[in-house]
């Protein structure tokens, strides 16, 4: 009886340690094998739509895509300019007509006709509708790119998830064969 008290009393501490040593073990494997957690701020993608929309911008700057603001600029500073351009021939031609209506004919467009000055007034007025449609709807983009590219950055993209092109031999027939391919490596 004695033996066999002493023999399960081996087996329980021989037991404990390796259980012990095993919890060990796991919490090294646990860390070793945990990623880095990137903390998701699910605020950041309309801070930067709200920076776009007080600057247009500073959403792009608030992601560190600087690189984008001047095609902002540019996109929206060129609209600005003809939808201003066509606004102003516009009103040089209404008022050419206008004058011409009240029995005038000292305007700058002495050589076009009645017609030709209504032409031009409505040639004018569609591009400068058309060059406002442009100012609003380049400065709704960005304020979509920088809310978008906000959010997409929040996304953990690395090498274990990928798509690419692989040209790999044909067993059969030797030839090369072209595909892509999708890996996920755990």
């Amino acid at each position: 009886m004695n033996k066999i008290i002493s023999i399960g009393i081996l087996f329980f501490v021989l037991g404990s340690t390796s259980v012990f040593a095993q919890a060990k073990n796991d919490d090294v494997l646990i860390a070793k094998d945990t990623l880095k957690s990137n903390n998701i701020d699910p605020l950041t993608p309309a801070k930067a739509a709200f920076y776009s929309a007080i600057l247009p911008g500073l959403g792009q700057a608030y992601n560190k895509k600087y690189w984008k603001i001047p095609i902002v600029y540019g996109a929206i500073g060129t609209s600005l300019y003809f939808y201003l351009d066509s606004n102003k021939k516009y009103h040089q031609y209404r008022d050419a007509y206008k004058r011409r209506l009240e029995g005038y004919s000292d305007d700058d467009y002495t050589y076009l006709d009645d017609s030709r000055l209504i032409a031009g007034q409505k040639f004018y007025q569609r591009n400068r509708d058309l060059s406002a449609l442009f100012v609003v709807a380049f400065y709704a983009l960005n304020i979509i790119d920088a809310n978008v590219d906000a959010a997409l950055l929040q996304f953990n993209v690395d090498e274990n998830l990928s798509v690419r092109p692989v040209v790999y031999p044909n067993d059969v027939t030797l030839r090369t064969n072209v595909g892509l391919t999708f890996n996920y490596n755990f």
